[in-house]
């Protein structure tokens, strides 16, 4: 065998182990793959029970609904279609009506999202891009909004505890 096929043989190898590699790396990873979805995408693409998907949008304001044993109820909502979220555990601290929220579940046979995890967003500049647009079509949205907030706190804050250095 001469040295130019013995390379050849080599780089034919090495390409069929990272092709193996790639392969079974994405087998892997598709179990645990979890997209985003809007209410409106829920509703048009009528997503299927039991399919684990991460839904995003807005806590409809007048639709928080505390039970016993931390069970708590809401509507997500991105201003087009809204989807009934069941969920049970603590939420985060910055979670209210208005406010931006993901949750990752399950959709149930009657259209109630059972959701395992609750996420809750700070701001608008963290609102995931469907959910902006729907708000900016309707007017709700306000350029910069979450940006100038945090500056006038950060403002307050100087005032009240004196000059950064000080500190």
């Amino acid at each position: 065998m001469t040295r130019k096929s013995r390379r050849l043989v080599l780089i034919c190898v090495c390409g069929a182990v990272l092709v193996l590699a790639v392969g079974l790396i994405l087998t892997a990873m598709s179990g645990s793959i979890v997209f985003f979805r809007s209410p409106t995408e829920v509703a048009a693409q009528g997503v299927g029970p039991g399919v684990r998907f991460r839904l995003g949008g807005l806590v409809q304001e007048g639709s928080l609904r505390r039970g016993p044993d931390q069970t708590i109820e809401f509507t997500v909502t991105d201003t087009n279609a809204t989807v009934p979220v069941h969920y049970k555990g603590l939420l985060p601290d910055l979670f209210r009506e208005g406010q931006g929220v993901v949750t990752e579940g399950r959709l149930e046979p009657g259209g109630l999202f059972r959701a395992d995890t609750v996420l809750a967003k700070h701001d608008e500049s963290y609102m995931p891009r469907e959910v902006a647009d729907a708000l900016k079509a309707q007017g709700r949205w306000q350029e910069g909004a979450g940006k100038g907030a945090g500056q006038d706190k950060a403002a307050a804050a100087d005032k009240t505890l004196g000059p950064r250095s000080e500190r």
